[in-house]
């Protein structure tokens, strides 16, 4: 088994319906695989354990947004300092997060899955986008939450049909190895 002292965070971001979590929990497989100590944090789950869950302004509104990334970036910080790597799949595009996380939090990589809208909108995998348009949502990532793409990702995945997840989870690693132990 593979143990550092110091752990390492793959910060997933993208929007809603863009394949975080499906590659997230594909690259933990492959990590565990490997023999690597490793920690899958999605934030559907995360809204859930920090009380963030219920659909209202107040939690997914710009402020409450960001101030749920800072927790799920200080969550990463304590558990990474343990020596694993976390794999967090999060919307949390804000500058601000990024930043921090850049900053503070060890063996930091940043991937954004750069899906466009029409895609988005055709996959919807929670309703989101048709309950935006029905006017049952408000503050929705994207659409009418601003958002801050990462101006400085470690790596973009940009979206391609013909691209598989094995492909992407392929180059992913590679990209991540190289990174992790240079």
């Amino acid at each position: 088994m593979n143990a550092d002292v110091t752990g390492h965070v793959m910060w997933i971001t993208g929007l809603s319906g863009a394949g975080k979590s499906t590659l997230a929990r594909e690259l933990v497989a492959r990590l565990r695989h490997d023999g690597h100590s490793v920690v899958l944090l999605d934030g559907d789950e995360l809204r859930d354990v920090f009380g963030a869950a219920a659909a209202n302004a107040q939690n997914h509104g710009r402020e409450g947004r960001l101030a749920l990334a800072m927790q799920y970036a200080r969550l990463c910080n304590v558990i990474a300092a343990q020596g694993h790597i976390i794999v967090i799949a999060t919307i949390s595009l804000f500058r601000e997060v990024h930043t921090w996380n850049r900053a503070h939090l060890p063996g930091y990589f940043e991937v954004h899955l750069k899906v466009p809208m029409e895609e988005l909108r055709r996959r919807d995998p929670k309703g989101i986008y048709r309950r935006f348009d029905a006017g049952e949502l408000h503050n929705v990532a994207g659409l009418d939450l601003s958002v801050d793409e990462p101006d400085a990702a470690d790596w973009v995945v940009a979206f391609d049909p013909l691209r598989s997840l094995q492909t992407i989870s392929d180059d992913l690693l590679q990209h991540f190895y190289k990174r992790k132990w240079a």
